[in-house]
This record gives structure tokens, sequence and C-alpha cells, in this order.
């Protein structure tokens, strides 16, 4: 090879490892932001939370939701930490979130150290995805127990749509469908404004149409599950079963929607 060919495969090599870079850094700062949103309103629920509040498994009071976003989130802390150490991390069971005994579990926690907890472990979360390796998070052929899915979105599902998910539905169980709505539209501007990748603004999008259903905006909504399946394919096979929008498909306004 000719030092001449050798410097431009070099200047090439160099030119796509920076742009990986930037794309990289620019997907850890989007995801740093919705981390840090779905922490931050778990914060303001926990601050006018009362400790008292009758709940069920049924219909979950305030602090056994953001203890439950807590679990869930954390599970993701220990994923990355053991690919992050070249492991492979635990398998997790799924939580049954009509299960009376999780419920009595996590409602039995201290209401100062739920709060303190939550905070701590979008913490750990936004630690770990930082400390990520690059191609750990976008290549899942790194990590087999991914089976094909990316790192990066898995972060995303477990430390904001997740969460997120369950603050809007403890707003709509509680008679506060407005609040729920605010919440989701809130989520869809700020993950707009951060440049999160189209699968993230899709979830948004798809709990602000969950949102619109439960407060009987069913035109709405579709308009919003259309927007978020157009972003985010796989939230077809969700908004085909859902139980939060089957006023919606039953209204016949997801036809077209869920042939695609």
């Amino acid at each position: 090879m000719s030092t001449a060919s050798a410097a431009s495969t070099a200047s090439t090599a160099s030119t796509v490892r920076t742009a990986s870079t930037v794309r990289t850094g620019s997907l850890r700062r989007a995801i740093a932001g919705l981390i840090g949103l779905a922490a931050a309103e778990e914060q303001r629920l926990a601050a006018a939370a009362d400790p008292a509040e009758p709940g069920s498994a049924q219909c979950w009071a305030a602090l056994p939701v953001i203890a439950h976003n807590t679990d869930f989130r954390q599970q993701q802390v220990t994923r990355l930490r053991a690919v992050r150490a070249g492991g492979t991390p635990p398998d997790f069971a799924e939580a049954d979130h009509e299960s009376p005994a999780l419920y009595a579990e996590l409602s039995a926690r201290p209401a100062g150290a739920v709060a303190a907890a939550g905070w701590t472990s979008a913490g750990e979360l936004l630690t770990e995805l930082m400390q990520a390796r690059d191609e750990d998070l976008l290549d899942p052929a790194r990590n087999p127990w991914l089976r094909g899915r990316q790192l990066w979105l898995q972060v995303i599902v477990r430390g904001f749509w997740h969460p997120s998910g369950h603050l809007g539905e403890y707003y709509l169980r509680h008679g506060q469908a407005g609040q729920a709505v605010a919440l989701a539209e809130h989520a869809v501007a700020a993950a707009g404004y951060l440049g999160a990748p189209a699968q993230a603004r899709g979830m948004a999008g798809y709990n602000l149409a969950c949102a619109y259903a439960a407060d009987g905006r069913l035109d709405a909504a579709a308009a919003a599950v259309e927007a978020a399946v157009a972003l985010n394919a796989d939230l077809r096979a969700n908004a085909a079963r859902d139980p939060d929008l089957a006023a919606v498909r039953d209204s016949g306004w997801l036809v077209a929607e869920l042939s695609g």
C-alpha cells in the first residue's frame, strides 16, 4: 500500500470513528435527558404523596408506583454493570402488576426511603450509561443475552418509557386525566427538544395516546398512535392489545394503523 493510500485509509477510519463518537455522544445526552425527566416527575409525585394514601394491587398508591419504578430501573443498572465488566447479567422475572404480594412489599417501604432510592437509582443509571462502551450500546451482537435488541433502547425503556407510563397510569386511575395528558405532552415535547431517536419519540407519543384515550379524546388518541407507530413500528403490536386503547380500537379509528 502506498503512503498516500495508507494515509487515506487512516483518514477514512478516523472519520468513521469520529462520526460514531458524535452519534453516540448525542444519543447519551438524549437518553440522559429522558431519564432525568422521568426521575424528576417521580420526585414531584413523591413530594406531594400522602404516606397513608390507600391503595391496592388494582389501584396503586403513589409511593408503591415510585418504588416499583426504582426496582425496574435498578435492574437496568445491574445489566449495564455486568456488561461493563464483560459478564452476563441475571435474568429478571416479569413483574405481575396485579400481584397483592408485590404491592404489599412495595407499600411497606418507608416513605422517605422510597423517594431517596428513586433519585439514587436514576443517578446510578446515568453513571452507567456514560461509562458504557459505544459498541455495547449500539451492537446487540456483542451481548447475546439481548437477543438482537439494542442496549441503548433498553435503557430508554427502563429509564423513561416504563416509569413515565406508570406515572401517567397513576394519575389516570386517580381521576387526574388532565395531569396524565400534561405529563405525556411534556414528555413528547422533551423528547423532541432532546433530539431523542425516533423509537424513543414514538414511546413518548404512545404514552400520550393512552392518556388521550383515557380522557375520552379518541380522535386525538388515534392521531397520536399513528404518529407513534410511524416513529417506532414495534409499537403497533402494543396498540393492538393495550386495554388503554380499547375504546379507540372499538371506534374504528385504528384500522389502518394496526393493519400496516
